[in-house]
């Protein structure tokens, strides 16, 4: 079955931290609280909004390094692409699949993070590719991986066809400090929203996207028809 993020499952240490760590951690605030270290505090700031994209930025490129090889072992007829913030440079936020062949229009697995009320929170599923029209949308291989991914548990939005909330904040001290301390199971928990989404409903996105290059390609051979019959202008 898919991950579902309202089952748990995430690898964010569900444990507080201990006494010691608190009182360490309050010396620590206390220290940059005090006004003649506000510079210094400025300081320590800006280092750590760096860090924090580095390993933000690390994550996704971990991402698609292992989604490369689940592609690999099961010989699956995607490439990975980053998805990097349009607003900022040398910021990723996320990864997408692009299919082997170069079709117009087509489903696209994908995996974001999006800034959800005050934080930065990931979600996945199938985004369009582009707008389709009413006949693409109401093909019956569509309507059955739509309603195969609604029994799952996905939500359906106008653009995407259908996502998830994922149970991870990418810029929270407790994703980062799982992910740069346990860094192979950390990754191992990450890609099971993939395998499930590639794994178990690979055969119906693949015959959604085969029905979509083929309507694609039957409007373009209806047009020549059509262009075929009209009469040929003479001078």
């Amino acid at each position: 079955m898919v991950h579902d993020p309202r089952h748990g499952g995430a690898p964010i240490p569900a444990q507080p931290p201990a006494t010691d760590a608190l009182d360490d951690e309050q010396v620590v605030l206390d220290f940059f609280a005090q006004p003649e270290n506000l510079p210094l505090a400025m300081i320590a700031a800006e280092h750590l909004d760096e860090l924090r994209r580095e390993l933000n930025n690390t994550f996704w490129q971990e991402m698609r390094s292992h989604l490369n090889a689940l592609l690999t072992e099961h010989g699956l007829p995607w490439r990975t692409n980053p998805t990097e913030d349009r607003n900022m440079e040398d910021c990723l936020v996320g990864v997408h699949l692009q299919p082997a062949s170069d079709a117009r229009i087509f489903l696209r697995p994908f995996m974001e993070q999006q800034f959800s009320g005050d934080s930065y929170r990931i979600y996945f599923g199938l985004i369009w590719s582009s707008a389709p029209d009413g006949a693409q949308k109401n093909l019956p291989e569509i309507t059955e991986l739509a309603q195969a991914m609604d029994n799952a548990g996905f939500r359906k939005g106008d653009d995407i066809f259908a996502w998830l909330w994922l149970p991870w904040h990418p810029r929270s001290r407790a994703f980062l400090t799982s992910f740069g301390m346990q860094r192979e199971a950390f990754m191992k928990e990450a890609m099971q929203p993939w395998e499930d989404l590639l794994l178990e409903f690979g055969d119906l996105l693949q015959h959604a996207n085969h029905a979509l290059e083929n309507s694609g390609n039957s409007a373009t051979v209806s047009l020549e028809s059509l262009r075929s019959t009209l009469p040929t202008h003479k001078s």
